[in-house]
């Protein structure tokens, strides 16, 4: 019968004890994951492509990778390598395998706090999927013999997802589809490609896709067959165009379209029907947004949903009050019981008050038995986000004005205190206080942060708002306008002012600006909605009179003259 080593010492006594030697752990060294980030549209990077980018150590990026979807994920202190290019020329296969591996040899075997190697991540960044990627063998290979261990984690591709998004059909019931990388044209037999029922898609660069259309053509394949070229695919600034299977090598090497792929069969006849993504109402619309980066990323999103693309140009810096006493006093009287409410007016207030109560060993529960309000949704929401859900929200107008509507007056009967915190802006407006004080409270409005206006953005920047580029800009307050006009300049009359409420709307006008949208309601939502029905109005107007869709932008003078 057979004994465990845990019964041999009990069986042995205490006396008997063995000494087992301690094994040296071996170094170990970075492990690679070769990652693919889809077509564009960052939308379509997988959970894991995520969890791996966050994490990294090291990124190793493709020239065809935004830098801008690495760096929204990967760590402020990752390393971030292009793959592309080395001292001014186009890496080969080889050299890119050979830079991989070392990158990854120099990232491993960094001592950890309790003194043994740590392993570290090497992420290898490719455009769609790593397995449509010619270079990945030998990478693979190099990599191996390395001794590295290695993970490779599919992405969308760039040849099933731009026929979907341009709305060309690859599935049918009696039309087979044949996919070709044009990089491989003298492997390739091209016979497959030339009977009418096949579907036929080609990728590879514009050269090597306008070869591979001339010779689909020397099959035999008809020169009328239908053609789709796609540039840019995923991305607000994707362009299809149909044509002729005769014409479309000749659009290609004259420049002018740039496609990353082709798909010729009669599927492409169905776009008209199946186009989704181009026809959003502010396709490939270029919008200004003139707010700090850390508050306009629902925004972006949101335009991006409809299709746009949001260029952000901060107008204003919160920065912490000149005297910070007033606002330490008033957070000694949020603990200590000095306060009925405390009323939050903008996100920034919400941000302002967190920090503080960090700063001194605080958190939520200083605001136990306290009651909230916020002027409107996205500062409710910020609450919500930080463990606060607001007591006092108003159902209209999201302003200081809708706020004072909807705010109990003050009964010596039924309130205990009277005290109402108020942090805000140095700018504030004193609506608030005001009224607040006409209906019995005892205000204390005080400093939380400061807004300065922000450095005037980068002179092409400002040549794109003078001249028209933008095909429209969103005001969110007052001061942005202020602000844009000060350090940039009025918005070219061409671009589409749209603005959150009335107020920001005269602010705009007494600027000389003409505003074609106001929100519904208050909210960067309901503003973003409101400047897509504008869009889809415009398309629709467009398509009643058989003319092209065109963006504001393009109807301005000089884009006109330069079309011609």
């Amino acid at each position: 019968m057979s004994v465990s080593s845990r019964d041999r010492t009990t069986a042995q006594g205490s006396c008997a004890t063995t000494s087992l030697p301690l094994a040296t752990p071996a170094p170990r060294h970075a492990r690679i994951a070769f990652v693919g980030t889809g077509p564009g549209d960052p939308g379509l990077l997988t959970v894991r492509a995520r969890e791996l980018l966050v994490t990294a150590d090291a990124l190793v990026i493709d020239s065809g990778v935004p830098v801008d979807l690495v760096e929204a994920h990967a760590r402020a202190d990752a390393q971030i390598i292009d793959a592309g290019y080395g001292e001014g020329t186009q890496l080969t296969r080889a050299s890119r395998a050979k830079l991989l591996v070392r990158t990854a040899q120099s990232t491993s075997g960094v001592p950890a706090p309790g003194g043994l190697p740590i392993r570290g991540l090497v992420v290898r960044v490719m455009a769609g999927d790593p397995g449509t990627f010619n270079g990945l063998p030998a990478e693979i290979a190099a990599c191996h013999k390395a001794g590295l261990e290695v993970e490779v984690v599919p992405g969308v591709s760039t040849m099933h997802a731009a026929p979907t998004y341009a709305g060309v059909p690859l599935a049918s019931e009696h039309s087979p589809t044949v996919l070709m990388n044009c990089g491989d044209a003298d492997r390739a037999d091209w016979s497959s490609a030339a009977a009418d029922s096949v579907t036929v898609v080609l990728t590879g660069d514009p050269a090597q896709i306008a070869s591979g259309l001339r010779q689909v053509l020397a099959a035999g394949r008809d020169d009328q067959t239908q053609v789709a070229l796609t540039a840019d695919p995923t991305t607000t600034a994707q362009r299809t165009v149909c044509t002729s299977l005769g014409e479309a090598p000749a659009l290609v090497e004259n420049g002018q379209i740039v496609p990353a792929l082709a798909v010729i069969g009669a599927g492409v006849q169905a776009r008209d029907e199946l186009s989704w993504f181009e026809t959003r109402p502010l396709f490939g619309w270029r919008v200004l947004v003139p707010r700090t980066k850390d508050q306009a990323g629902d925004t972006l999103e949101r335009l991006a949903r409809y299709g746009a693309h949001g260029e952000v140009v901060p107008t204003i810096s919160v920065e912490p009050p000149r005297t910070p006493q007033q606002m330490q006093k008033a957070i000694k009287g949020l603990v200590t019981g000095r306060y009925e409410w405390v009323g939050f007016t903008s996100v920034n207030a919400v941000r302002a008050v967190k920090e503080k109560l960090a700063e001194i060993g605080l958190d939520v529960r200083a605001f136990a038995g306290l009651k909230i309000a916020a002027v409107g949704g996205v500062t409710a929401q910020a609450l919500r986000e930080w463990g606060l859900e607001p007591d006092l929200v108003p159902d209209g107008e999201e302003s200081a004005r809708g706020l004072l509507e909807v705010w109990p007056p003050y009964d010596d009967v039924l309130d205990p205190i009277n005290g109402v915190f108020l942090p805000r802006a140095d700018i504030a407006t004193d609506t608030l206080v005001a009224g607040l004080q006409e209906i019995g409270w005892a205000v204390d409005d005080v400093t939380a942060y400061r807004t300065v206006r922000a450095a005037p953005p980068p002179a092409p920047t400002r040549e794109a708002i003078k001249t028209g580029a933008f095909d429209a800009v969103v005001f969110t307050s007052s001061s942005t306008v202020r602000n844009l006009v000060g350090i940039a300049g009025k918005p070219h009359a061409s671009t589409v002012v749209a603005c959150i409420g009335p107020a920001t709307a005269k602010t705009a006008q007494e600027h000389g600006l003409n505003v074609a949208v106001i929100a519904e309601s208050a909210s960067s939502d309901a503003l973003i909605d409101a400047l897509a029905g504008f869009g889809r109005t415009l398309r629709e107007q467009a398509q009643a009179v058989g003319d092209p869709v065109r963006r504001p932008s393009e109807n301005r003078p000089a884009a006109r003259r330069k079309s011609r």
